[in-house]
């Protein structure tokens, strides 16, 4: 079965909350879902051809003050059902691939410090995802605007997600750093 391009899921969601430039759903995607999702502008503007073209979003051009016209683009009902529908079918498994494994995977070649040093950069990473994620997470819960809206316990819920993933990615680090080690000791 072919795989399915969810990037134009990812749109209709984005438009389903508000009208937007492609700049905005960029915006959007790099502040708003990036822990668990991420698009570029070259995704997102053939993407946004391709559901005009078919119906699912219109487009407006809106003339700016003294700034360049700028596209701002609408879902339409046909676009609404299409994301609805998606959103009612089951997940795809969507296998994961990650580097960092594949190279430790392999990395006997190597000598364990170069791995383990790479394997600090990496926790560091996440502990630095994990305090914005803690930050966002409180803004977010004093938000009386998006705590009276229907989709704040989804929205909480991926932003748990993120938080949750971010700790166990630096315990995880911890655990393989000390494997590591312990492993070359006793050599």
């Amino acid at each position: 079965m072919p795989k399915v391009n969810k990037t134009k899921y990812a749109i209709l969601g984005v438009l389903d909350m508000r009208p937007c430039s492609g700049y905005d759903i960029k915006k959007f995607c790099d502040s708003g879902i990036s822990h668990f999702w991420n698009e570029n502008f070259g995704h997102i503007y053939p993407v946004l051809k391709e559901l005009e073209k078919e119906g699912s979003i219109t487009k407006a051009v809106e003339q700016g003050d003294g700034k360049p016209s700028r596209n701002v683009y609408s879902i339409t009902q046909k676009g609404k059902e299409e994301l609805t529908q998606w959103l009612l079918q089951p997940v795809e498994h969507s296998p994961a691939r990650l580097e960092l494994l594949l190279k430790l995977y392999f990395a006997k070649s190597i000598p364990a410090a170069s791995m383990i040093e790479e394997l600090e950069r990496v926790k560091e990473k996440h502990a630095q995802r994990l305090e914005t994620l803690l930050k966002m997470e409180k803004l977010f819960l004093g938000n009386e605007t998006a705590k009276s809206d229907a989709g704040f316990p989804f929205w909480l819920s991926t932003l748990r997600y993120g938080i949750y993933d971010a700790e166990f990615r630096i315990k995880w680090c911890e655990e393989t750093i000390t494997n590591i080690s312990a492993h070359q000791l006793g050599k």
